[in-house]
Formats: C-alpha cells, sequence, structure tokens
C-alpha cells in the first residue's frame, strides 16, 4: 500500500495540461525508500517525461540504482502499462522477476514482471567488445 499512496499522491502533481491524462509511479529501491515521479508534459510533446522515469531519476539523484517493485497509476479504464522506453528504463535498474503493478484510480490493476513488460530486453551484455 506505500507504494500506491505515494503514486496516488504525485499523480496530483502531474502536468498534463495538453492531454490531461495524469500518471503517477512510485518505485522501491533496494534501500527500501520510495522514489516518486509524475508525467511532464510539454507542448513539444516529445519532449515531455514519462512517471516512471521521473522516479527513477530520483532515484538515482539520491545515490541508488537498484529498484525492487514499482506501481503505476492513472485514470483510466484498465490498468496502463508502461511506455516502451520506461519499460527498458525498468529493465534497467530491474531484476526481469521484480513486479510491475498497473492501476487505476477506480482500483483496477495488473501485475507483470520486467521480464513480462519487456521480453527480448537490451541489455549490457549486447553492448560487450564494442
Amino acid at each position: 500500500m506505500p507504494l500506491l499512496k505515494a503514486a496516488t499522491a504525485v499523480r496530483e502533481n502531474a502536468h498534463a495540461p495538453y492531454s490531461n491524462f495524469k500518471v503517477g509511479a512510485a518505485i522501491r529501491a533496494a534501500s527500501g525508500k520510495i522514489y516518486v515521479g509524475c508525467n511532464v508534459e510539454n507542448v513539444a510533446y516529445p519532449e515531455g517525461t514519462c512517471a516512471e522515469a521521473g522516479a527513477i531519476a530520483a532515484m538515482v539523484a539520491a545515490g541508488e540504482i537498484e529498484l525492487v517493485e514499482a506501481l503505476v497509476i492513472a485514470d483510466s479504464p484498465m490498468p496502463v502499462s508502461p511506455c516502451g522506453g520506461c519499460r527498458q528504463k525498468l529493465a534497467e535498474f530491474a531484476a526481469q522477476d521484480v513486479k510491475v503493478t498497473m492501476t487505476t484510480v477506480a482500483g483496477n490493476s495488473a501485475e507483470m514482471t520486467v521480464a513480462q513488460l519487456l521480453p527480448g530486453v537490451f541489455t549490457a551484455e549486447h553492448m560487450k567488445g564494442v
């Protein structure tokens, strides 16, 4: 419940004046500390930031590099999954078996592992010998 509470609260801070689609994310680092992020839109759409990316950036800025749980919440009819870029970001800092909960403000939720969200993940192993 702490992740849900944190993500729900930060979702209210989302800057989504163009889509009106507010997203909140909370991640638990290996230390147990919770980091949050919300989507931040920009009139130049590709320059916006996803909630998951913001939470990961906060974790890294605090000096941590491993997350052990993640939760994403949005006001949608079905649970919203992280975008492709955020799936890769999650995989950079989480083990393949880390649980990602996707939920709606109405309480509909789904759970997947990082591996299920991003099969065929691109990893540091692919960069060996470069």
